[in-house]
């Protein structure tokens, strides 16, 4: 039975090369025919600075997401708060697809909501304030105008700030919001939620206005790869192992 799969924040990184190889492995196993889609919601890099990155070792994850576009495995990516400079360059290298946020799928008959995950987090008032800064045009023009040089070290410190700030906070800050969680739920007419961002997997069961309702949670892929598995039967996660021994 062919299997709609998710995946999100992988967090791709030089630093980390054995999560790489498992992602290189994962889509060099994808058969078309077995896989009617991909979809990435958010964070596949640690951080990405713009397409014009000539960064090399970009190049072998540039390439593998070409090869599986070329033989016809569908590849939808939205942006998380990572990467949300990929851009029309990037997708025009990788024949992978750009997925706006939020998106609704008919996924086997359920209409099912996409999304990254943060902007459901609406306890974290700092953070929304940043996302909201960092998403408005003018910045990212302003950002895209300097060095890569300049981009990688702003990269960096950004990242630095952020890890301090995530030690400090609550845990329960850094979550979703289930009000925010059922609002866009009913703006959007769907009882299904599926995104990542938390690194929290699990599926959620609630009511919403008195129907059965799910939110499907993808995990991260720091220690394992997280992988949520979509077909007629229904939605299972699992876990793909990591093998460190090469490092």
């Amino acid at each position: 039975m062919a299997d709609t799969l998710f995946i999100s924040d992988l967090h791709l990184d030089p630093a980390r090369p054995a999560i790489t190889r498992l992602f290189l492995s994962f889509l060099a196993s994808l058969d078309p025919a077995e896989t009617p889609g991909l979809f990435i919601l958010g964070d596949l890099f640690e951080a990405w600075v713009g397409d014009d990155d000539d960064n090399a070792d970009l190049v072998p994850l540039l390439n593998a997401l070409e090869d599986a576009s070329a033989r016809g495995v569908r590849i939808r990516i939205m942006h998380g708060n990572r990467d949300f400079l990929l851009g029309n360059r990037f997708a025009t290298r990788t024949g992978c697809e750009l997925l706006n946020e939020p998106a609704r799928i008919d996924l086997y008959g359920t209409p099912t909501l996409l999304l990254h995950g943060d902007t459901l987090c609406t306890d974290d008032h700092e953070y929304q304030a940043f996302r909201r800064l960092v998403r408005d045009p003018a910045w990212q023009a302003d950002f895209l105008a300097r060095p890569l040089a300049e981009r990688r070290a702003i990269a960096a410190g950004l990242r630095e700030t952020s890890r301090d700030r995530t030690g400090q906070k609550a845990p329960e800050i850094m979550d979703v919001n289930q009000a925010a969680v059922e609002t866009i739920m009913r703006e959007q007419g769907v009882h299904q939620l599926i995104h990542g961002h938390t690194h929290r997997p699990a599926i959620h069961e609630f009511e919403l206005d008195g129907r059965p309702a799910r939110r499907v949670v993808l995990g991260d892929w720091y220690e394992q790869g997280s992988l949520l598995r979509c077909n007629q039967s229904g939605c299972r996660l699992q876990s793909l192992p990591v093998d460190h021994s090469i490092e």
